[in-house]
């Protein structure tokens, strides 16, 4: 996965307390791999399209003053819902890299760290904040600095936010959870050659 350092951007208000993982990817397309294509329109998928397959314009990942956003604010309990992973690659095929949030569903918050989506928890009145200029001012952007911990807002006010040592590694360095293993490579050689002599009999 990619490495998340610092990104300044474009940021969506997603105004739905409870947001869970099926209005991120509705349930009938989980049996499609993110290699197969299209997860790009699953994301918001029955929020966004009507029955006819029409963009819904009034919804806010559709409008235009939203386009090459890589961040969103979100309200209340963000990812709560069933555990599915297929959300975090639907909000990746959209370049979404960043999620503000008072709270996360606890699996989702886990799957997003996999992909290299960062989830960032800060206060309710923040996120509140947040969202009204983001749907105050066109274009209005987030910057967020993992290694400093800051966010700093559409009005320019620097927030700090926290994150565990591991997570914040695992982020910085772009590791998944194969790469995160291979870190200890070396220690695995030096265990197999230390068995290998001990046990040689074997």
């Amino acid at each position: 996965m990619e490495s998340f350092t610092r990104i300044e951007a474009v940021a969506v208000p997603i105004d739905i307390i409870n947001c869970d993982t099926d209005q991120i990817i509705p349930a009938r397309f989980l049996r499609h791999l993110p290699d197969d294509g299209g997860y790009e329109n699953y994301l918001f998928h029955d929020l966004r399209f009507s029955k006819d397959g029409a963009a819904v314009p009034e919804f806010v990942f559709n409008q235009a003053r939203y386009a090459g956003a890589r961040i969103f604010v979100a309200d209340l309990n963000w990812g709560c819902g069933s555990s599915r992973e297929n959300a975090v690659y639907a909000l990746v095929a959209n370049n979404i890299t960043c999620v503000i949030a008072p709270s996360f569903g606890d699996i989702h918050f886990s799957n997003c760290m996999k992909h290299g989506v960062l989830p960032v928890v800060l206060p309710r009145a923040v996120c509140d904040a947040m969202r009204a200029d983001l749907h105050r001012t066109e274009g209005a952007t987030i910057a967020v600095d993992l290694a400093a911990q800051t966010v700093v807002g559409p009005d320019g006010t620097e927030h700090s936010f926290e994150i565990g040592a591991f997570d914040k590694h695992r982020m910085l360095n772009g590791l998944d959870e194969i790469a995160m293993t291979r870190e200890y490579d070396t220690e695995f050689d030096a265990f197999e050659r230390k068995h290998a002599q001990a046990y040689n009999w074997l």
